[in-house]
């Protein structure tokens, strides 16, 4: 009898335990759709990792030890083998994590963790890194401290660049008592520099308005950190190495791993990329620099989208097939436009669409499809203009405006166009626009 009572006690209970949990987690779930478009008013840190859970599990038990704002973890594990997705599912409730089927590198990683980033602020984190003490603390006070930098970088022991101080140690646990010393809040050890290395970068998350994502045209790993950097540059916004704040780094674990002869390969692939995308990256800042976006005080303004810096009458779409003519730094939605113009839509990222402004006249099919196919004959806005120098430009309300290649030229689908040719000295007194980049290259299809 008393074995029978027990037994409805405990199938009762657990009734009310499964009634409970269940309530729970709808209410949970509730909470959480509720939550979701929330901003967070702390600093999202995106790490990107592949293959590497001894670094990454020592990366992120330094976060935790020696960050004392808010933040969130946000781990994108690129189809790792070695455990780091049941690691990642024990640390559930103290980080998110998103697990990419296949290794997308690190600018698909880190164009994954920027579209889940919450956080007023971002820092894009290597996973070999190990974080010390006030290394945000110091970060955020020099990114605040003027609201035309666009990111800031420690310094660190081993990077390439002007990041790299000499460190007296020669283990990580002599490391801690070299970073409790030289971390101590000095702005005086502040510096504006022309290169940040993504292995530790912070900015605010309006950069990515201004900028967009990585360029995933890039494989593995390498100069798509520089790619973003000049991006960020042209758009008058300046980086700052913070060299109060030190973060030890291991050094490319990830890229050490791929073997020389494919670390070469991927290394001379990028590097190639790079140049046929930009040329002379330097130049361009320079130029957008000396063209326009002046404050009163003479210092430059950043930009307002990325369509300041993309061409006008051509065709867009978003990975999920919705077309917009971009014209006037404006969008008009539109329908089949490809086929019925006969020409191929360029895909930008939805995060690069919302922040182009639409249109607010409604524009009609046929003028669109006297926008996209420029008269010949005769110089009209879109119209393609060169002087046989090796520089093409396109021609709008009376300026020319560079590509900064002919890559540029290519990955708008403007190669096409019939070239309007000018005599060198006919073109030399038009005045110049800002110059017109390439967009970045999308593997994502979420993106």
């Amino acid at each position: 009898m008393n074995r029978k009572k027990t037994g409805v006690r405990a199938k009762d209970a657990a009734l009310r335990y499964q009634a409970g949990f269940e309530r729970g987690y709808e209410q949970g779930l509730a909470q959480g759709r509720e939550a979701f478009g929330r901003p967070f008013h702390g600093t999202s840190i995106v790490i990107p990792s592949y293959n590497q859970l001894d670094y990454l599990s020592r990366c992120i038990d330094s976060i935790e030890t020696h960050t004392a704002e808010p933040y969130e973890i946000i781990v994108v594990d690129n189809g790792s083998t070695d455990g780091t997705e049941a690691y990642l599912n024990r640390k559930a409730g103290r980080l998110r994590y998103k697990r990419l089927e296949t290794n997308r590198g690190f600018a698909g990683g880190v164009n994954q963790g920027l579209m889940m980033a919450k956080g007023d602020t971002i820092v894009i984190l290597n996973n070999d890194t190990l974080v010390t003490g006030g290394w945000l603390t110091h970060m955020l006070r020099c990114l605040e401290s003027d609201p035309r930098i666009g990111a800031v970088g420690p310094v660190t022991n081993y990077i390439s660049g002007e990041q790299q101080i000499p460190v007296p140690y020669n283990d990580v646990e002599q490391m801690w008592e070299f970073a409790a010393a030289f971390c101590r809040p000095d702005a005086s050890k502040w510096r504006q520099t022309d290169r940040i290395v993504g292995f530790c970068v912070l900015f605010r998350k309006e950069l990515l308005e201004r900028v967009g994502y990585f360029d995933e045209g890039f494989r593995v790993g390498n100069y798509e950190d520089d790619d973003w950097m000049i991006r960020i540059r042209l758009c008058g916004l300046k980086l700052v190495i913070a060299g109060d704040a030190f973060i030890h780094h291991f050094g490319s674990v990830s890229m050490k791993n791929l073997g020389r002869e494919r670390f070469e390969t991927v290394q001379g692939y990028n590097e190639r990329y790079y140049a046929e995308k930009w040329g002379n990256p330097h130049a361009w800042v320079e130029e957008a620099r000396q063209l326009g976006y002046r404050g009163a005080d003479g210092e430059a303004e950043p930009c307002g989208s990325p369509a300041d810096f993309f061409p006008t009458q051509v065709l867009i779409r978003d990975q999920g097939g919705r077309q917009y003519v971009l014209c006037e730094g404006k969008k008009h939605p539109c329908n089949g436009m490809e086929e019925k113009a006969g020409i191929r839509s360029v895909v930008l990222s939805r995060l690069d669409l919302r922040s182009i402004p639409a249109a607010e006249a409604p524009m009609g099919e046929q003028e669109m499809l006297a926008l996209l196919r420029p008269a010949e004959g005769g110089l009209s806005d879109g119209q393609i203009v060169s002087c046989g120098d090796g520089t093409v430009y396109q021609w709008r309300q009376g300026s020319v405006r560079p590509f900064v290649s002919d890559y540029a030229l290519k990955r708008w689908n403007l190669k096409e166009r019939n070239i309007v040719h000018l005599p060198p000295e006919k073109l030399r007194l038009i005045p110049r626009g800002l110059p017109i980049i390439a967009p970045p290259v999308l593997e994502n299809p979420v993106l």
